[in-house]
């Protein structure tokens, strides 16, 4: 039966302790196997996440078990039966908002991280002031942004909404979708004024200036599979770890094709005709910073050419091939008994000369009309 109540208490300090209560014991190892340096440093980020369908919601599971030190969640929607096909909400839990669902069941999976919920839509007016006053000041430390922002919304409203909040604060963020036919899916991490935003190659729909709420139709849904959906957030996360503790690439972008099992990967620079001027502001500002910083030109080393050895240092030498009689080579192994004459470089480590001598007394003479037991009576007589 369901408890509110999480199944341990708070843990001051991440341990690398072997022992079957110790929930950071594996994470710890990353430390003692070189791939990561500073994991208990992962208390100390607060990550926010816009959406907490298919992605959002695994991904916030992720990073709890993960001990990220805070999680700003913010939804407007509710948990719905329909929802189940995908991972993470659970049947009681219909009707109830998914910003409360979801810490509902975060705490309990790991009371040390710290949750901050809103259930409200980030696209309106006053919502969205309040959206980027968080994450301005909703980190860990009163008063200071938070470490990363992750969209995981379903529409390009919502999408637009992230991008504009954080060109407007310089904050680096990290879009995700899944296709309409739940067979591909994308991460996309964005640095203002060094990678493209949203709005730098937007989608056709949104460049076309359709509104894409006029093309849902009555009775029509997009399709979900929670293998695609926990695929996508699973890159989403991974991809989160290593820009916050500083292991490994981060990709820019990261593309998925179930049905191919392709994982295509580039880098989108910005466009100088972006229609958001901030970002436009944010180019012009990263060239300045790269034209008064420029980066320092590692020199090619020059690897020096060995000639190679006209010595003979192992008094290695060719002679030509000697014409063998092959039948006669035959013919002296079979009469040494299978041994090769003494100038061979083949030598035996034993005699295959037969030990037991071999004459009509000690042979068993066998006839058709012979049965086992008379066999084995002859046996028997050889002793």
């Amino acid at each position: 039966m369901a408890t509110n109540q999480p199944y341990r208490n708070k843990i001051e300090t991440m341990s690398a302790q072997v022992v079957d209560s110790n929930p950071y014991s594996r994470l710890m190892a990353l430390k003692k196997m070189g791939i990561v340096n500073n994991y208990e440093e992962i208390r100390n980020y607060t990550v926010m996440i816009i959406g907490l369908g298919g992605i959002g919601s695994v991904v916030a599971e992720m990073l709890t078990r993960c001990g990220i030190g805070k999680l700003i969640l913010i939804d407007y929607d509710t948990v719905e039966i329909a929802n189940m096909n995908r991972l993470f909400f659970r049947p009681e839990q219909a009707g109830k908002t998914k910003t409360a669902a979801a810490k509902e069941t975060l705490e309990l999976i790991n009371p040390d991280v710290e949750f901050e919920t809103y259930n409200y839509n980030i696209t309106t007016m006053d919502n969205f002031e309040h959206f980027k006053e968080r994450i301005e000041k909703g980190g860990l430390q009163k008063d200071t942004s938070v470490s990363l922002v992750l969209g995981c919304v379903d529409n390009f409203e919502a999408r637009t909404a992230i991008n504009q909040a954080c060109l407007e604060l310089s904050k680096c963020w990290m879009e995700s979708g899944v296709s309409e036919n739940a067979i591909s899916g994308h991460i996309q991490f964005i640095k203002p004024g060094e990678t493209a935003c949203f709005q730098c190659v937007p989608p056709l729909i949104v460049a076309s200036g359709i509104d894409e709420r006029t093309l849902k139709r009555e009775g029509v849904c997009a399709a979900s599979l929670p293998t695609t959906m926990g695929i996508v957030a699973g890159m989403l996360t991974q991809n989160t770890l290593k820009h916050l503790l500083g292991f490994g690439e981060v990709s820019s972008l990261l593309g998925y094709n179930a049905l191919l099992d392709y994982f295509p990967k580039d880098t989108i620079r910005p466009n100088p005709e972006c229609t958001n001027q901030y970002c436009i502001k944010l180019q012009l500002s990263y060239k300045e910073y790269l034209k008064n910083n420029p980066t320092p030109v590692t020199p090619t080393p020059i690897v020096e050419q060995i000639k190679p050895s006209t010595e003979n240092e192992w008094g290695i030498e060719l002679v030509e091939d000697e014409n063998i009689d092959i039948n006669k080579l035959n013919e002296n192994i079979l009469n040494n008994n299978n041994k090769p004459s003494g100038d061979s470089s083949f030598e035996f480590s034993y005699d295959k000369k037969p030990t037991v001598q071999i004459n009509n007394e000690n042979t068993v003479k066998v006839d058709t009309n012979t049965n086992l037991n008379d066999l084995m009576n002859q046996l028997k007589n050889l002793k």
